[in-house]
């Protein structure tokens, strides 16, 4: 049955609605930034570019890195952002826009994040670079879907146990990475742990300016969290929704930290640009090998 025109909207030229995107612009390898500026000082390294393209904070380019086609895609913050771009992208490559029909072929997307980030543990330094095992959805995005075949519950049921989880907040929901891609991308300089993946940057991240937080202690919860050995190793606001939607999906997805902070030890990187950068270089070195 034809998808409807509220559901699937697009724009006059054919395009998906808010990437501004037609199917035959976008490789199957993406990386995602947050900030449409860093497309760019990731695309200054293609030998071409193809296409590209803008519309609000959604910056997509298409080009050649090596010889290998990617997509470079902006996201804006926060996961419901996330929920725009992996819905719209899957769409692109997996329902025929004449027919608004699913496609019977299933078309996997390769999704790499690149993205900056405060480490919470003493051991994980400034200036190194962390790939998330797993991610733990604080913001209750991924409860709109139906998510029981991508929960880690015993994992879940100790968080909400160790920290005392408020039962009026979202459900806290773990999704692990793409296996897959992360044995691509890894090697024996990558940190890796648990992110978790706020719907704010303030209070959900217990900073506090005038507003008193509905649990004041929660962040050092959050450090001191242990399960079997997996600890909380990052706090952001896109991993959760990034690895949840692409296990619903049917693609893989990975998430790169450049650790520009560590909160253990009270320190940032003297030179964060140039950590970015050398990440920057790193992960399209990986994906081309």
């Amino acid at each position: 049955m034809p998808i409807k025109e509220s559901e699937l909207i697009l724009n006059p030229d054919g395009s998906i609605y808010h990437l501004n995107l037609r199917p035959e612009h976008i490789s199957n390898d993406i990386i995602f930034v947050g900030d449409q500026d860093r497309v760019d000082q990731i695309t200054q390294h293609f030998d071409s570019i193809e296409f590209t393209t803008q519309k609000r904070e959604f910056k997509t380019t298409t080009g050649f890195y090596k010889g290998k086609r990617l997509s470079v895609q902006s996201t804006g913050i926060g996961p419901d952002n996330i929920d725009i771009v992996l819905n719209e992208l899957d769409a692109l490559v997996n329902i025929d826009f004449k027919t608004r029909e699913i496609k019977e072929d299933h078309t996997a997307l390769n999704i790499l994040r690149i993205g900056t980030s405060g480490s919470l543990q003493a051991n994980i330094p400034v200036d190194s670079f962390l790939l998330s095992s797993h991610a733990i959805d604080l913001n209750g995005m991924l409860q709109a879907y139906q998510i029981d075949e991508i929960a880690h519950q015993e994992i879940e049921n100790a968080f909400i146990k160790q920290t005392n989880w408020s039962p009026k907040k979202a459900a806290p929901l773990v999704i692990s990475n793409s296996k897959e891609l992360a044995q691509k991308i890894i090697s024996d300089d990558i940190f890796t742990g648990i992110t978790a993946t706020a719907g704010g940057f303030y209070g959900p991240q217990g900073r506090v300016l005038r507003l008193a937080l509905q649990d004041a202690n929660l962040n050092s919860k959050i450090d001191s969290f242990n399960f079997e050995g997996n600890r909380i190793t990052n706090l952001e606001m896109e991993t959760s929704a990034i690895y949840g939607l692409s296990k619903l999906l049917g693609h893989k997805a990975v998430s790169m930290n450049a650790i520009i902070a560590n909160r253990a030890n009270g320190t940032f990187s003297k030179k964060p640009a140039q950590v970015v950068a050398d990440l920057i270089v790193y992960t399209l070195d990986k994906i081309v090998e």
